[in-house]
């Protein structure tokens, strides 16, 4: 449980050294157009709501997009006011180490839906917007699939850990008030 716990740690801590900070962004000429939207303080903020749009937002943009997934979520995250390193993390489930495996089974899932026959793949030499057009609507069919579904099931899924945690939390502090009412009325 002690090596659990301290991988954790290592982890927030890394992506929080990995993720520009609020008042680098500030900084940013690039941003300053926009900065009073984006580094609004309650879309930096770790709440049980604000996450759980975070995680929805970045799932949905991570499948629904190939590029510019972080940009396109962090205006997501300003218009629906959820937590913009959230939803930066979780965008990157499909990188491009994973987005073949992803790609295919989405064209699995795709073509079990729209009954499509088995692609005609280009030849040798074809590219990537050859063989992309191939397996076209099937593959869009179940990104948007996956978008959809994934967003849904990981705000459902944040609501009920965050709502688990809390309850444990509220529990252990109730026996532990009545330890300590307990040991009070207890005569020495």
């Amino acid at each position: 449980m002690q090596a659990m716990t301290s991988m954790k740690a290592l982890l927030a801590r890394r992506l929080r050294n990995q993720l520009p900070q609020r008042e680098e962004l500030a900084r940013s000429r690039w941003l300053r157009p926009v900065a009073t939207h984006v580094l609004a303080p309650e879309l930096w903020r770790m709440r049980g709501e604000s996450v759980a749009r975070g995680v929805a937002v970045g799932m949905f943009w991570a499948f629904i997009v190939p590029v510019a997934q972080i940009l396109f979520a962090t205006v997501h995250c300003v218009w629906w006011r959820a937590n913009i390193p959230v939803a930066a993390a979780i965008t990157f489930i499909t990188n491009p180490l994973t987005v073949g495996g992803w790609l295919w089974l989405a064209y699995q899932v795709g073509s079990v839906l729209v009954q499509a026959p088995p692609p005609q793949l280009p030849g040798d030499g074809a590219g990537v917007i050859e063989l992309l057009q191939a397996i076209g609507l099937p593959a869009a069919v179940g990104m948007g699939l996956f978008a959809t579904v994934g967003a849904a099931v990981g705000y459902v899924g944040v609501k009920m850990v965050w709502r688990f945690r809390l309850s444990r939390r509220l529990k252990a502090r109730a026996q532990q008030r009545r330890r300590g009412a307990a040991s009070v009325s207890q005569p020495s």
